[in-house]
């Protein structure tokens, strides 16, 4: 077939328009049906049923599947069905009628996911309830060790979690390869009726920790997400100082991701010592804002009483680290703070550590502005 014509089935499944495909394909005779029986297209190796099933034409779903005699297991070049391209997309009737025609319900794409957990990317009660009705296993776990409740809890959809717990009690007692729960997931993307609904509902330990030793209450705050943290402590015992395995705490971890707001809920309302030390080589949330260049953030914790001498176990102040970051701005605003450059243990100045030019410059004309 010529390269226009398979351009035009392509265009027809898409669009969902029946009637210019089925005329094609009639003109084309023989040759042409075998060709869009069979051929995958582009680097993803789609075929006219993905594209069918990806936009949702369940009447171009059931021409190809029972006029053409396309495979209803068919798969492209990433493993994945048109089961996964119709739930993916929240296509409820080509999601049934792709069942009702003999697909797996828990085919495999790459990564190992399901139907199902496509499905919960998107916030469609309706497809999940298809796919479970049809024995969908909400269990399995993809490449991750993540299973649909995952996913649910990731997007935060309240209705889809509360009906993955009703038909499956237990699918909550999952971790992901990295030993992180729903619970993790949930805090971080800050989904604040999830994480309600799983601290009532499930029985997830305080300030469980994923394999870095981050907990729930970490990943809240260090995402900016107070309302959740503080449901955290108030709901769930959560811990607001606890370290993770590298010895930094929330404080701390605050300040690597700029969450001024975090930072003063840290302070202010639980107050946080600013100059608490990470366990490992006692840096303050200060040297962690200045490594990351976060001007702003130095200033916020300076103003809540952040020591602008603190030195870590290797003599390195703020300055160092902001050196080490390559962080002009940042490197300016200490020296106008007025904490010098000098030695840390080894007898490096911050200034030695300088090596991208515009972090030599701001040494060298610390009020420069421009």
């Amino acid at each position: 077939m010529d390269a226009d014509t398979l351009r035009q089935f392509v265009k027809f499944s898409q669009e969902g328009d029946l009637s210019s495909l089925q005329q094609q394909l009639t003109t084309g005779g023989p040759e042409a049906v075998q060709t869009a029986r069979c051929k995958h297209y582009g680097r993803s190796g789609d075929t006219l049923l993905h594209y069918a099933s990806r936009h949702g034409h369940r009447d171009v779903v059931e021409f190809l599947i029972r006029t053409v005699g396309m495979d209803v297991e068919v798969y492209n070049n990433d493993y994945k069905r048109p089961l996964h391209e119709a739930a993916s997309m929240s296509h409820r009737a080509c999601v049934s009628f792709l069942l009702q025609e003999g697909a797996k319900v828990d085919s495999l794409k790459k990564a190992d996911w399901t139907p199902l957990m496509m499905a919960c990317t998107r916030r469609d009660l309706a497809v999940i309830q298809e796919l479970l009705q049809h024995r969908a296993d909400p269990a399995l776990r993809n490449k991750d060790g993540w299973n649909c409740f995952h996913v649910a809890c990731r997007e935060g959809d309240p209705l889809v979690v509360q009906h993955l717990l009703l038909v499956a009690p237990d699918v909550w007692r999952t971790e992901s390869k990295t030993r992180r729960t729903p619970l993790h997931t949930a805090a971080m993307h800050g989904c604040e009726e999830v994480m309600s609904i799983l601290v009532e509902r499930c029985g997830y330990s305080p300030d469980s920790r994923d394999s870095c030793g981050v907990t729930p209450f970490m990943d809240a705050v260090r995402n900016g997400h107070v309302s959740v943290a503080r449901l955290l402590l108030e709901k769930h015992q959560a811990s607001p100082t606890a370290a993770d395995v590298l010895g930094s705490r929330p404080v701390h971890q605050v300040a690597v991701t700029g969450q001024e707001g975090a930072l003063r809920f840290l302070v202010q309302e639980l107050h946080v010592d600013i100059n608490q030390r990470a366990t490992n080589i006692q840096l303050t949330a200060l040297h962690y804002a200045a490594k990351e260049g976060h001007t702003s953030m130095m200033k916020t914790l300076l103003e809540l009483g952040a020591d602008l001498h603190a030195r870590d176990n290797k003599g390195r102040t703020a300055l160092h680290m902001a050196s080490i970051g390559q962080h002009p701005e940042a490197v300016r605003t200490l020296l106008q703070l007025g904490l010098p450059d000098c030695q840390d243990a080894s007898g490096t100045t911050a200034r030695q550590l300088a090596v991208r030019p515009r972090v030599v410059q701001a040494f060298e004309s610390p009020t420069d502005t421009s």
